[in-house]
């Protein structure tokens, strides 16, 4: 849905709607690409389920407030085609686990330590009204990324810029340093933030929040075709207000 080079790009995960209530709001791509602060399991050795990765089961929610993300289909990027999947915990938390526990990330993310933190950070958002869906992003059939899609305009966030209605908000983690530092939360946030603009119509802007100290993941917001709108202090953070507008395109 704040690291750069390490491994998130979006906004600190520590604001988005489904996590426990703040009195105030804080996701992209520093030392990860993306955003808040992540192990057992590589990526590579994350066998795919029989079929391919499915919709979770039902009843998040998630197709009244973020349109079915689930159903989304897959995305073209300069890196390949991606695919959002909602996160099923028996299935990804080992692999989220040990993201979380990266230094890169957890600077960030703050939900290294027992897998159980990493459970009730997710659970939070899956057990919620759907406002905040994460999920598990792969590449081209590699598991490689997380993501939080949120509802900005629901989440605490709103409380500290000018929301519009269905503000859509992006938390976004690269889960190997090996993906880190060569352009791909770039690539893959120019490319879900597209996605998000087609798949909800009533959607006029992708915002995050990344911790400003995440030069990375502003960075990489940047040249995704995002402005740096306003800075924010948040409960947690001082975050870089990004947004792309619907007739917003990444600069060539």
């Amino acid at each position: 849905m704040q690291p750069a080079a390490a491994p998130s790009t979006g906004t600190d995960h520590r604001t988005a709607p489904g996590r426990p209530p703040l009195p105030g709001g804080d996701g992209a791509e520093p030392a990860d690409v993306g955003e808040p602060r992540g192990g057992e399991e590589d990526t590579l050795e994350l066998l795919l389920p029989p079929g391919g990765f499915g919709r979770p089961a039902s009843g998040t929610g998630a197709a009244d407030l973020l349109d079915d993300v689930g159903n989304w289909g897959e995305v073209i990027s300069e890196a390949g085609a991606l695919r959002l999947v909602p996160v099923v915990p028996e299935r990804e938390l080992a692999l989220l686990a040990r993201w979380m526990n990266d230094p890169a990330v957890a600077a960030f993310w703050e939900l290294d330590g027992p897998g159980s933190r990493t459970l009730d950070h997710v659970r939070a958002q899956l057990d919620g009204d759907g406002r905040s869906v994460p999920c598990l992003g792969v590449l081209d059939g590699r598991p490689m990324s997380y993501w939080e899609l949120y509802r900005a305009d629901l989440d605490p966030l709103a409380r500290h810029y000018p929301a519009r209605p269905h503000d859509t908000g992006v938390h976004l983690l690269l889960g190997d340093a090996a993906d880190r530092g060569r352009g791909l939360g770039t690539a893959l946030l120019g490319a879900v933030a597209a996605l998000v603009l087609d798949r909800r119509p009533a959607c006029t802007r992708v915002v995050a929040e990344p911790d400003v100290r995440n030069t990375s993941s502003v960075a990489a917001f940047l040249g995704a075709g995002f402005r740096r709108s306003a800075e924010l202090d948040l409960p947690d953070k001082r975050a870089a207000l990004m947004i792309r507008e619907r007739s917003a395109r990444p600069a060539r």
